[in-house]
């Protein structure tokens, strides 16, 4: 298998050539170095975090040295990340009259207004400290902005300490516009960073910097509870939040122009080796940049000139859902599918606000990942309490970077008397479940139907707009049925009857994709027809990665579309030169989980599958997950047209995986008039 951390930096390497493409808006492109700057944190924060802690626990005398390779890669990625920014990327948008001014760039009306901004705006909340026994180094918060000074001459008690450290406030901006009349007709913007290099003599009267640096310390952020030795998750999370900020160094930013002696200092203070140390030629914090994305005002030039974002896109709606009937008397009929972004999220919402205004439903039972810090789905839920139905909530404490909106939004609804529950220790929920219980008159009679929302994707409207993401609204009493024991066993912890439909981890989801891939295989030995397409955010598994090179080997043609670690090496002859591995980098976030296999050419022989799950061992294993059939003729043909046979003929935005687990974008070698078609444009014009 392909190692893991290199594969997540060859994704990395995919989504910044995105910001070299000419045929990619300019604020997009600049908006694509931005989403590497805050990916390759994350990897930092997590994921090389866990790599290094892992070392040290195996009793590696230098676990550093075992992922010099790694880091050497993550070095030259971002590296590369920052030619693009000064090479390509600003260049570019200098010449469409859109400038971040450094002070040296500033003239004298400009330079004028920024000392009265930092007089006003900064400097009352900047506090430098000068070094000595008494003032010991500051804690620094992850990914926070400072400045490390070294100062010449004495200090005001006939001291030589001669460094300092100035921490900036978050909630300073870190960029900010120059008003019309000192920008020179241009959109003009200035760093916070450079506003305050150039002032810091004024923090120190009667010395003199010497020399100076930005720098950016990237901690373990991972929260590390032991769940089964606390009496109340969400308070020991609560107090976990406390001291994230402050966990264990793993990474040190400094610009490229800081002295040896000044990066030193902070390395020894922070307790890392030389190969933990960034030097950038630019802000330490590219992910900052999407503040100057957003004021970009949009102005016509005198020449038409290539249009600075994307165009907009408004997502249609469903298709399956008709206007002045309601959802669910369009369940009854026939399931829905939505096709997000491509389709609107707002049927999911309107499915729950005509829950709660609906006097004859009961009780609303969903799951909550990351629904973010505003929500209408969960006030709805609140509403629905408030209103006296039995509403329960899955709520995920532990979704890594959403545990302080998530807990907010716990101890909202138990304070209008909803049943929260944080998920079953030792796993996280998953799961992207929504259920409703309704009274209805069938047959002369009363009796209770459930309807339901199934999701690959999070309950996040924002989000919605930006992932492709699938999700099925259905009556169908198997799939009702199984998604409220799946809520029944999560409250109760206890066994639950087979489910009929769905596939649950940890219990049969990888089981059943084992012997499905056991079921292709025998069908290739056999002559028969066998097919395996899957398409999934990641693909690490070692036993499904084992199961797709049998079936390969054994004459199954394998497509993955994987649009991030991949760690299966296609190509290798006689090992998987019948598997064929592309990534997908576009203007939306592929996040679509679909898994099609085919044993023969009977409707019998083949199986689709929608899920929340990944192909990893955690979705697998340490995850309440659920993947669900596509019994619908008409729908599953839908799935494969839209989800997987765009993605296996695009030309524009995909990537090809080689043996050695480096990407080639594909059509990169063909004639520049040859046809380009791309999944996600066809299915935008597919939509409007």
């Amino acid at each position: 298998m392909l190692d893991r951390e290199r594969a997540i930096l060859e994704f990395n390497r995919r989504v910044l050539a995105q910001a070299r493409r000419e045929d990619v808006p300019l604020l997009e492109r600049l908006r694509y170095v931005c989403i590497v700057s805050s990916n390759m944190d994350e990897f930092f924060e997590v994921r090389f975090a866990d790599v290094l802690e892992s070392a040290r626990a195996a009793g590696a005398a230098e676990p550093t040295l075992q992922f010099a390779p790694v880091a050497a890669d993550a070095h030259a990625l971002i590296d590369d990340q920052y030619a693009v920014f000064n090479d390509e990327v600003m260049p570019r948008l200098q010449q469409r009259g859109i400038v971040v001014l450094n002070h040296a760039d500033r003239d004298a009306a400009q330079r004028a207004w920024v000392d009265q901004f930092f007089q006003r705006q900064v400097r009352p909340l900047l506090v430098p400290v000068g070094l000595d026994p008494a003032h010991p180094f500051p804690q620094v918060a992850n990914k926070s902005l400072n400045f490390i000074v070294r100062l010449g001459g004495r200090d005001a008690f006939g001291r030589a300490n001669t460094i300092a450290i100035v921490k900036v406030p978050r909630v300073l901006p870190r960029v900010i516009r120059l008003p019309e009349a000192v920008s020179g007709g241009r959109q003009a913007f200035v760093l916070l960073s450079s506003v305050i290099r150039a002032h810091l003599s004024e923090l120190f009267p009667g010395r003199q910097v010497e020399a100076f640096s930005q720098f950016r310390v990237t901690r373990d952020s991972d929260l590390e509870i032991d769940e089964a030795d606390v009496a109340n998750l969400r308070q020991a999370l609560r107090s976990g939040l406390t001291t994230r900020h402050f966990g264990r160094a793993i990474r040190l930013e400094v610009v490229h122009s800081c002295p040896a002696e000044l990066s030193g200092f902070l390395l020894s203070q922070f307790g890392l080796p030389d190969i933990a140390l960034y030097r950038v030629n630019g802000p330490v914090n590219l992910v900052r940049l999407n503040q100057l994305i957003d004021q970009v005002v949009d102005v016509p030039d005198a020449e038409p000139a290539p249009p600075l974002r994307f165009p907009a896109f408004e997502p249609a709606w469903p298709r399956g859902l008709l206007p002045g009937k309601t959802i669910f008397a369009r369940l009854r009929e026939r399931d829905v599918l939505l096709h997000q972004p491509f389709e609107s999220f707002e049927p999911v919402v309107q499915f729950l606000r005509e829950a709660v205004n609906d006097p004859d439903v009961l009780a609303i039972k969903q799951t909550i990942y990351r629904t973010g810090s505003e929500s209408p789905l969960m006030d709805l839920l609140i509403e629905a309490a408030r209103r006296g139905k039995e509403v329960m909530a899955v709520v995920e404490l532990k979704a890594r970077f959403d545990e302080e909106a998530n807990i907010n939004w716990a101890e909202r609804l138990e304070a209008v008397g909803a049943q929260v529950v944080y998920g079953v220790v030792g796993l996280k929920t998953h799961a992207k479940l929504l259920l409703v219980t309704r009274r209805e008159d069938v047959g002369g009679g009363r009796r209770l139907r459930r309807y339901a929302h199934l999701s690959t994707g999070n309950y996040n409207p924002k989000t919605a707009r930006l992932y492709t993401d699938v999700g099925l609204l259905t009556a169908d009493p198997d799939l009702t049925a199984d998604a409220d024991a799946v809520f029944q066993q999560i409250a109760s912890l206890g066994k639950t009857r087979p489910l009929r439909a769905l596939l649950q981890a940890p219990f049969t989801l990888h089981r059943r994709m084992m012997q499905l891939l056991a079921q292709v295989e025998q069908a290739a030995r056999e002559g028969r027809r066998a097919r395996v397409v899957v398409k999934v955010n990641a693909l690490t598994d070692a036993a499904l990665i084992d199961g797709l090179l049998r079936a390969g080997r054994a004459g199954a043609a394998v497509d993955l579309v994987v649009r991030g670690a991949c760690l299966l090496p296609p190509g290798l002859p006689g090992v998987s030169d019948r598997i064929r591995v592309r990534s997908i980098v576009g203007r939306f976030l592929e996040h679509t989980r679909v898994l099609y296999f085919a044993w023969g050419e009977a409707d019998d022989e083949e199986a689709l599958y929608l899920s929340s799950a990944d192909w990893m061992g955690r979705n697998m294993f340490r995850r309440i997950e659920v993947a669900w059939p596509v019994r619908d003729p008409q729908l599953r043909q839908r799935v494969i047209d839209e989800c997987l046979v765009p993605y296996l003929h695009d030309r524009l935005d995909a990537w090809e995986q080689q043996p050695d687990g480096r990407y080639r974008r594909v059509g990169d070698d063909t004639a520049p008039d040859t046809p380009r078609p791309c999944a996600q444009q066809a299915l935008m014009g597919r939509a409007r």
